[in-house]
């Protein structure tokens, strides 16, 4: 088959003609590479640091101050609590607050100068293994190194590594002791898989009424756009809490990943960051105008949530506009929300700011697709 010049010159003309035609989907498609180069290139970060620290000094002498200053040197540690008790570093641990915790015990002064012995203690949340190993090995190190410069009788820290000057450092790792990947990704995996699922699903709803040409009829019934943004979504609620039980199935007893905490709050906060996702899928259906657009939004979307949510890389490492960025995202507290009641056990009060924060985004969202549906009737 011979292929004729000028009749391919003619198909190449036609598409430019559509695409020059079609201009959001040719300015997503420039700028594409060039929003994801910036937000891939500061969020992926496979360096920790800056990992905030609650302090519970029973001491308060001029020694254990110097410990914590020597954390807060090491660039790892961010020292930014001080708590009176076990109890306040357990809440906010569980919070996800702070990541790991010190603890100075009463007498550790005495120890210092060489009388008696104590303990130093380094609580570390697990729930994060890439997290938890660069806090357990920095602050080991940094605790025992310390325990050798004030042992040395010349200052140089040729003492013994453990129990040197009678200061013994112990680390203790929370929810994870054993650091299993697994624990961590799983929860995470089955967020991001609902979130993209519920999106995808009404991405495409509203734009499908136009390509068939049946928004028109629509159109000259009474039907108030919020009725029929929300009647759109509820078929797509059964069928999002389906797909999360079925993950949340397959997720924890597969990966053999136990659920520690309610599995009925579990259930009940799925289905609300499902409607929200779904919102969130409804909204990009009202403004693209084709189903080429809404998959470009779509992606536009879920690409940057993958690596901002905190899915795989720990948002403390990253830049604070990045980190800023990943709050607009509703699967950064959904997130909280799984690890927190899979893996921690917590209860609606330590999770009552990540679900206000869910509920705010799903009422937003659907206001404004409900606005950007009425526009169009307009």
């Amino acid at each position: 088959m011979r292929m004729k010049f000028r009749r391919l010159l003619a198909i190449i003309k036609k598409e430019f003609i559509h695409i020059k035609r079609d201009p959001p989907s040719l300015i997503m498609a420039v700028m594409m590479p060039i929003i994801f180069i910036f937000l891939f290139g500061y969020a992926v970060n496979t360096d920790v640091d800056n990992i905030k620290m609650a302090v519970l000094d029973m001491d308060k002498s001029t020694e254990s101050r110097e410990l914590v200053s020597k954390f807060k040197a090491s660039n790892y540690f961010i020292p930014s609590v001080y708590v009176k008790n076990r109890g306040e570093i357990e809440t906010l641990i569980d919070r996800g607050d702070v990541k790991s915790a010190l603890v100075i015990p009463s007498g550790f002064s005495k120890t210092v100068r060489g009388f008696g012995n104590s303990s130093i203690q380094l609580i570390i949340d697990g729930v994060d293994p890439t997290t938890a190993r660069t806090a357990l090995q920095s602050g080991f190190l940094l605790s025992t190194n310390y325990s050798l410069q004030i042992s040395s009788p010349n200052g140089n820290g040729i003492s013994p590594l453990m129990g040197a000057g009678n200061l013994d450092v112990r680390t203790k790792v929370w929810y994870n002791p054993n650091l299993e990947s697994s624990k961590f990704t799983i929860p995470g995996l089955i967020g991001l898989i609902m979130q993209n699922i519920t999106v995808m699903l009404t991405a495409f709803s509203l734009v499908r009424e136009k390509e068939k040409g049946t928004m028109e009829l629509l159109m000259v019934t009474p039907i108030r756009p919020v009725e029929l943004i929300v009647g759109k979504m509820v078929p797509y609620i059964f069928i999002g809490t389906i797909d999360f039980l079925i993950a949340l199935s397959f997720g924890t007893y597969w990966f053999d990943v136990p659920i520690q905490g309610s599995l009925i709050l579990l259930v009940l906060l799925g289905i609300i960051f499902v409607m929200c996702s779904l919102a969130i899928g409804m909204l990009i259906s009202t403004v693209a105008q084709t189903q080429a657009q809404a998959m470009q939004m779509a992606m536009l979307f879920i690409l940057p949530s993958v690596l901002l949510s905190g899915f795989v890389f720990p948002r403390e490492s990253m830049p604070v506009p990045i980190q800023l960025a990943g709050y607009v995202i509703p699967l950064t507290y959904f997130l909280r929300i799984l690890r927190g009641i899979i893996l921690k056990g917590s209860g609606l009060t330590i999770l009552l700011h990540d679900v206000a924060v869910l509920l705010l985004f799903g009422i937003l969202l659907l206001a404004a697709a409900s606005m950007g549906f009425k526009k169009k009737l307009d």
